[in-house]
């Protein structure tokens, strides 16, 4: 069979005059490529369709690293139509499965094609409209199944420190415990008179009491209490004096309120007693530190759970301030070291009724494209600060996220909630998160959103009703 019989079979090509089709056929050119060999790359500048004549490409885009199969194209089917239209780079990889020909249109055959066949147009509208949709459905899912490898990322992250310090402070307990104890034996051996001993019971309630660790305290002022401490339990006759002062100074130990205990020990009793003191406020240091690491962990635990409002109705009330926090928590893995994250919340807030999950989907895709325009500035040592801003207006909650980043250039700002449209290299982005968040913003939650930019301020502002219209979830969403 002819190339253009062959074509003529095709919806596309179907409405030519046999004149347009044999010139069309004259202008185009057939390329072999053998397996593996790449037809086009992924970023590479559109400049002609393919009809695929014999034989398989799979077309494939990168995601976070990794490669994507969006289709399998075989013969009779068409691709490259839409970055050769706009002349756009090429949204994907094609390459071939097997032995396969393909017949090349250049754009400018492609455009007289256009102009003089009304049903070769729509038949590429309707190509162009079924393979968006396709894509767009199948790289939504990749972007959830990445969001959520972030997501377990982030919580890993987060949750690792914690558990490390658990497990360190736990391992240390062991020792302190067998020193305490040593320490005790040693206390009890002094053959304390019932004065003396009350003073030591006093002071193991003392340590539980002062289980928490002050630190407030500044370096020099640490510095120069330890100091004085030293030289106070020296004079007193303690020896290593500088290797008790550490923890007693943690948890507000001074001469001052140490004195009763120089008071009634004499000067072969008291060293005793201050190591003692000293095994004892260490050992409760530890558990301190435990219980501040099973507190983190609770805190993450809950905050990975309201992000993603398990076990809850789909719209219910919604605290937007605790989404916003929560998300920072998921996010604190990307917040690199110089950034500043600055809160300037409203303190009447109302709650509003939405879709909790998908409002910190939207606060999650902001924050993190705010924090990846922040690098520049982090790579010339420049202040990078992320702005978290919340207050009401015309019955509307309204969320600001700003950044200190060089600005979405003017030229690219109407297109930024174009599906698939990035500036981020191939492979770093779909180009739906922003596309994404518009949907969850205007379609579902019938809010708004704004975007303000100029080198050095970036601000999105999020506009959602306290009152959700619980009407428009059987509506299509756009």
């Amino acid at each position: 069979m002819s190339n253009i019989d062959f074509l003529r079979q095709l919806e596309l090509f179907k409405g030519l005059p046999p004149d347009d089709l044999a010139r069309l056929c004259a202008m185009s050119s057939e390329l072999v490529l053998v397996p593996e060999e790449y037809l086009m790359h992924e970023g590479d500048p559109g400049g002609a369709l393919y009809v695929i004549l014999d034989g398989e490409f799979q077309v494939t885009k990168r995601l976070d690293g990794q490669e994507v199969v969006l289709a399998v194209r075989g013969r009779g089917e068409v691709i490259g139509e839409m970055a050769l239209l706009d002349r756009a780079p090429r949204g994907a990889s094609v390459r071939a499965l097997k032995p396969t020909r393909a017949l090349m249109v250049d754009h400018d055959s492609m455009q007289k094609l256009l102009t003089t066949s009304a049903s070769a147009a729509l038949a590429i509208l309707h190509t162009m409209t079924q393979r968006i949709r396709s894509n767009e459905a199948l790289l939504r899912q990749s972007e959830k199944m990445a969001g959520l490898g972030t997501l377990a990322a982030g919580v890993a992250h987060e949750l690792n420190n914690p558990a490390a310090a658990a497990k360190r402070s736990a391992d240390q307990m062991r020792s302190a415990l067998t020193t305490w104890l040593a320490e005790a034996n040693q206390v009890g051996a002094l053959n304390l008179n019932a004065t003396q001993s009350q003073v030591v019971n006093d002071l193991r309630d003392a340590i539980a009491h002062r289980a928490a660790p002050d630190w407030t305290m500044s370096p020099l002022e640490r510095s120069d209490r330890e100091s004085a401490l030293q030289e106070w339990l020296e004079a007193c006759g303690v020896e290593d004096a500088w290797d008790l002062t550490a923890n007693l100074v943690t948890v507000g130990w001074t001469p001052d309120n140490l004195k009763p205990i120089c008071d009634n020990f004499d000067a072969a009793q008291l060293p005793a007693i201050i190591r003692w003191l000293n095994a004892g406020t260490s050992v409760y240091l530890l558990l301190d530190e435990v219980s501040k690491s099973a507190e983190r962990i609770s805190e993450i635990v809950k905050a990975v759970k309201t992000y993603s409002y398990l076990d809850q109705a789909p719209v219910q009330e919604v605290n937007v301030q605790e989404g916003l926090e929560n998300t920072l928590v998921i996010l604190r893995h990307k917040i690199k070291q110089g950034v500043t994250i600055k809160k300037e919340y409203a303190v009447d807030l109302p709650r509003i009724e939405a879709l909790g999950s998908e409002l910190n989907q939207v606060w999650t895709n902001i924050m993190d494209n705010a924090l990846d325009a922040l690098k520049p500035q982090l790579e010339q040592g420049k202040p990078a600060e992320l702005v978290v801003r919340t207050f009401t207006q015309d019955e509307h909650v309204v969320v600001e996220i700003q950044d200190n980043g060089p600005g979405i250039p003017e030229e690219i700002r109407d297109r930024i909630y174009e599906p698939f449209f990035t500036t981020k290299s191939p492979g770093i982005g779909t180009g739906l998160g922003l596309h994404i968040t518009y949907n969850i913003v205007v379609h579902k939650h019938h809010g708004q959103i704004k975007l303000f930019s100029e080198p050095g301020c970036t601000r999105f502002q999020v506009w959602l009703p306290v009152r959700f219209d619980r009407a428009q979830l059987a509506k299509p969403q756009g």
